[in-house]
């Protein structure tokens, strides 16, 4: 994999972020996986979702979400009151299940989360085998540590995306409460919880292809 160094775009459209999509994997001539990655709240899902659409049939989205251990899991853990830390996905299961779709030649099936019941849903979508561009969005791709430092080299390209906290923390509360917190419960909760997280995701950034400004 070639490192490149982090370099700063403000406002690109999801067609310039498609098209450099598509650049990489022609020039590869073969299946690509851009990361994409950023604090909670930053607008990784949207973006990815925007790309993917941008695409078309060349393209797939895998949310890291999926890994989410649940709900049940996370108790037997003792982890419950702090979902979202990097030590409650299956770190283990999102790298192998990448090292499958890189060499995969039908398709292949990931888990995804759903907000609604706060649960990973098992093969919630597929990777069409004809799907040469892999777009895998979450918080943790770039860490350096435990079971998650193998997947920076199954990603062939990595973009790091901030906004402004500001407007970020907004979005996280405004999340927080859509999905039955009380302001009170969700301010707490983004400072408790996701705010340590957003550091952590924020130290890694050095390790990005792409810097994004939002």
């Amino acid at each position: 994999m070639t490192e490149t160094r982090p370099t700063d775009a403000a406002q690109p459209s999801a067609s310039d972020l498609a098209h450099r999509a598509r650049r990489l994997a022609d020039d590869r001539g073969a299946r690509v996986l851009i990361g994409i990655v950023g604090a909670p709240g930053a607008g990784k899902s949207t973006l990815a979702e925007e790309l993917v659409a941008e695409l078309g049939e060349r393209a797939a989205l895998v949310p890291m979400d999926g890994f989410h251990y649940s709900q049940h899991v996370l108790g037997l853990l003792g982890r419950a009151d702090r979902k979202g830390a990097p030590d409650t996905f299956d770190a283990e299961g999102l790298a192998a299940l990448l090292a499958r779709i890189r060499t995969a030649i039908g398709p292949v099936y990931a888990p995804t989360f759903d907000r609604s019941i706060e649960e990973p849903i098992a093969a919630g979508t597929v990777v069409p085998a004809g799907a040469d561009i892999v777009v895998v969005e979450g918080n943790y791709l770039l860490l350096d540590d435990g079971p998650w430092a193998s997947l920076r080299e199954l990603l062939d390209e990595v973009w790091f995306i901030r906004i402004p906290q500001d407007e970020r923390m907004r979005r996280l509360v405004e999340r927080h409460m859509r999905f039955g917190r009380t302001r009170e419960a969700a301010e707490a909760w983004v400072d408790d919880v996701d705010e340590p997280n957003a550091r952590l995701i924020e130290a890694s950034a050095g390790r990005a292809d792409v810097t994004l400004q939002l």
